[in-house]
């Protein structure tokens, strides 16, 4: 289901709308009200973790910051999400609910079987990388995905776990669902080297409009919390508004699908491309700040597709005989401001090329995918799953319960604050205790006079009463961007 009510009840509203067009819009906006109403209530109700994409919970989960409550997760980011983006066409994708879906049956397998809490969050974390490869059938990318954006590590333990999970996935996706790439593209030739210039230019813009969907939506999500109504209130103002925007564009609802499609397919203005651009920026925005489930994903492809198909119309006249294949920059922009808003680049240009399955994009994928995260990097903002945690964990502040003493392995970054520091003066709880310190080829014992340094590698013991150590711990570790 991608529209208001389902394509059937799609079809039906398309043919009562030539006949009388104000019923027809009427029911658009009660189908939109209703879904995004119920959607925000269902979540607020019994599961608030499962609020939008779902993958900063992942991420706190992983990082022994949160709680996984698979019981709550699974049916109400199920329910959830059919409601928002199937029933109200919310523009959100269904990428960030497969992903904590996925995680939270990871955390249900766990509790099949004596796990350790190691192997626990190892599941989870596969779980997570299944989810993505389901939802886009990429198994390769939901691997790079959790190793790059969720783990921060790579752990023999998670690479082959998660790579099983993610694999057997797909295979079960593709026989349910068809075995084609999620994007056709046609017969693409190797992409000439004059055409890297342009896929810089594209890096370029994508990397400022990346910080701009990062900052406008942090903004939305705030002002959308101050209305003065119910949160189911707000996600019902929403739906109707998205119902409105999907009476007369239904393409811009939901996902997206039709829409990339529709661009790669080529033959649109660069007025039509920017319109649409507009468009769906302006309803991911206010999808995603109702507090409704649903992922930013797929509509960051909705908006690299457009964005990078435009700049390669309007490139077209100038140099005609590099852009031969306007589509190739299309593909090309979907990774770049993926990149930009998720500073995740390896896993944009994986996603792309299973996608598409066309390899010979890497090369411009490339280019534009480093540029957009550098731009992004360059100008201080910070990738907006890790400011959306920041701000979950602000709220939340229950830290997590910790059945059993944790062992932790965590690397100090560069510029961290307990780079330069002696471990008395980390500033640890009792029953929080520093056991190694693993520089380079030599592993020492810490002293409370041993000073830490960036690159180091340590193994730290939680017990149960100390596990609000742990926040402590990763924002100690973690290095500052910006």
């Amino acid at each position: 289901m991608t529209g208001p009510a389902g394509p059937v009840a799609r079809t039906a509203l398309a043919a009562l709308t030539l006949e009388r067009p104000l019923v027809g819009l009427a029911l658009y906006v009660l189908a939109g009200a209703v879904g995004g109403g119920a959607a925000v209530h269902v979540v607020q109700r019994f599961a608030p973790d499962a609020a939008g994409s779902g993958i900063p919970h992942v991420e706190a989960v992983l990082h022994h910051l949160r709680d996984m409550p698979w019981k709550k997760i699974l049916p109400v980011k199920f329910v959830g999400g059919v409601l928002g983006i199937g029933g109200a066409g919310l523009a959100l994708g269904r990428e960030g609910p497969t992903i904590q879906m996925g995680s939270a049956v990871g955390g249900m397998v766990s509790g099949w079987f004596r796990s350790t809490p190691r192997e626990r969050q190892t599941l989870i974390a596969a779980g997570a990388g299944a989810g993505l490869s389901a939802a886009f059938n990429a198994p390769i990318a939901g691997l790079v995905f959790v190793l790059e954006e969720l783990q921060r590590d790579f752990a023999p333990a998670v690479f082959t776990v998660t790579l099983v999970a993610s694999v057997t996935a797909d295979v079960t996706a593709r026989y349910l669902i068809g075995e084609l790439p999620v994007f056709r593209i046609g017969e693409q030739p190797i992409t000439p080297l004059p055409a890297l210039p342009l896929a810089l230019v594209v890096g370029v813009v994508a990397g400022l409009v990346g910080i701009a969907f990062n900052r406008c939506l942090v903004a939305t999500i705030d002002l959308l919390r101050r209305l003065p109504v119910a949160p189911w209130g707000r996600g019902a103002l929403v739906g109707a508004a998205i119902g409105v925007a999907g009476w007369f564009v239904p393409r811009a609802l939901a996902g997206g699908q039709g829409l990339i499609e529709s661009v790669l397919a080529g033959g649109l203005s660069v007025p039509l491309l920017l319109g649409f651009f507009a468009l769906r920026f302006a309803l991911t925005m206010a999808s995603y700040g109702s507090g409704a489930p649903g992922g930013i994903f797929a509509p960051m492809l909705v908006l690299g597709a457009t964005l990078g198909m435009a700049l390669a119309e309007l490139a077209r006249p100038l140099v005609p005989e590099v852009v031969t294949h306007p589509e190739t920059f299309a593909v090309v922009g979907m990774a770049a401001l993926f990149t930009a808003v998720v500073r995740a680049p390896l896993t944009g240009i994986v996603l792309m090329v299973e996608m598409t399955g066309d390899y010979g994009l890497v090369l411009p994928l490339l280019v534009a995918a480093l540029t957009a995260g550098g731009v992004a990097d360059f100008l201080g903002d910070r990738p907006i799953y890790e400011v959306l945690l920041r701000r979950d964990l602000l709220r939340w502040q229950t830290p997590p319960c910790l059945g059993e003493t944790l062992l932790l392995d965590l690397t100090v970054g560069a510029d961290a604050p307990f780079a330069g520091r002696a471990v008395r003066d980390l500033g640890l709880p009792p029953g929080c205790l520093v056991v190694s310190v693993q520089r380079g080829l030599e592993t020492f014992v810490p002293t409370a006079d041993f000073r830490l340094a960036a690159g180091d590698r340590i193994s730290v013991a939680v017990a149960p009463q100390a596990s609000a150590a742990v926040r402590l711990l990763r924002e100690g570790t973690d290095s500052p961007r910006g």
